[in-house]
């Protein structure tokens, strides 16, 4: 073998290793729930008609209702993705539903983690985000 092919077969070697390892690790269930958001502000005059999608990754995993006439919304919503993977990404967009096109109220993002965890997020336009998220083995 000659030396310059050797860094080829470390790089090689290196990424069948990485596939391996991924590829070995068990499937893991995301569960997003208890969205509810406060002081939320409209960029209208009024109150706003709230929602939130999720995403995970690349994929989008749902939309929550829209709740009219309202700054502190709940959504009973639960979103759940398969194949999820610790330090994916989930993203929520908060939005006010009108007319002629929504307004982005903010967007939280964050890296997953092994279990239950409760966060809160301050949104660009006002208003705060707080949201839970379970990542758990698939049983």
């Amino acid at each position: 073998m000659s030396s310059s092919s050797l860094p080829w077969c470390l790089l090689v070697v290196c990424v069948l290793t990485v596939v391996q390892i991924y590829a070995a690790e068990e499937p893991k269930v995301l569960k997003v729930f208890n969205l509810h958001a406060t002081d939320l502000h409209s960029s209208l005059l009024g109150t706003p008609d709230a929602y939130v999608e999720v995403f995970r990754a690349y994929g989008f995993l749902g939309r929550t209702e829209v709740k009219k006439d309202n700054r502190d919304p709940s959504w009973k919503e639960e979103f759940s993705f398969l194949n999820a993977r610790e330090n994916n990404i989930l993203r929520l967009e908060v939005y006010d539903s009108d007319i002629n096109s929504d307004d982005l109220l903010g967007t939280c993002e964050r890296s997953i983690k092994i279990g239950t965890w409760k966060h809160q997020c301050f949104l660009k336009k006002g208003g705060i985000l707080n949201y839970s998220y379970t990542l758990e083995p698939l049983q």
